[in-house]
């Protein structure tokens, strides 16, 4: 997983926080950009990240690092927050850091592949970008929360798209609540 320099942040630390709570182990990749952001947006450091159980933080100018090899096993790799130089690059096929070789790793090796933009508007360029790389398979998940569920807090508003990428990972959650159809009475 990588947190890229896109604002947004928080949804990389939730995310982290999530698979880690649900015991899954996260090789992380934070981009200079993305250390940025982390700071202005969370009060973080990446390594503060490292302390979280089954986080691994590498560094992203590491290209012999484990997520850059097609041969080291990954259930998939998480651009979260994803942002439109990363987006690009990765489209355009340019793996010059690992957060971008971990992403054409998992394309090459068809693997679950999930882009979460969080940039607003988005230029023509990204979004030509994201719907070649939607037709390769990779899911495209921007960082858009919801409201039918009348959230209160800003917690809320980035637990509706955590959870949304979970559920792409199959991970079960208990963020939010799930829309039954009974919400609306249909008189």
């Amino acid at each position: 997983m990588a947190i890229t320099g896109a604002s947004g942040a928080r949804y990389g630390v939730r995310l982290v926080e999530q698979l880690s709570n649900c015991g899954w182990n996260v090789d992380l990749i934070v981009t200079g950009a993305g250390a940025i952001n982390l700071d202005l947006e969370c009060g973080m450091k990446p390594e503060e990240l490292s302390e979280i159980n089954g986080v691994t933080l590498h560094s992203n100018a590491n290209l012999a690092a484990k997520p850059a090899s097609g041969s080291a096993k990954y259930d998939a790799y998480i651009l979260c927050p994803a942002s439109g130089t990363t987006i690009g690059k990765v489209a355009s096929g340019i793996s010059d850091n690992l957060a971008t070789r971990s992403a054409l790793v998992a394309i090459k090796e068809r693997r679950k592949l999930i882009l979460v933009p969080r940039e607003t508007p988005m230029s023509t360029p990204h979004l030509e970008a994201m719907a070649r790389m939607s037709s390769w398979g990779v899911v495209i998940l921007p960082a858009n929360p919801g409201f039918y569920h009348a959230p209160t807090t800003i917690e809320e508003l980035v637990d509706f798209v955590v959870a949304r990428i979970l559920d792409q990972l199959d991970v079960e959650h208990e963020l939010g609540n799930r829309w039954t159809g009974e919400e609306v009475s249909q008189d």
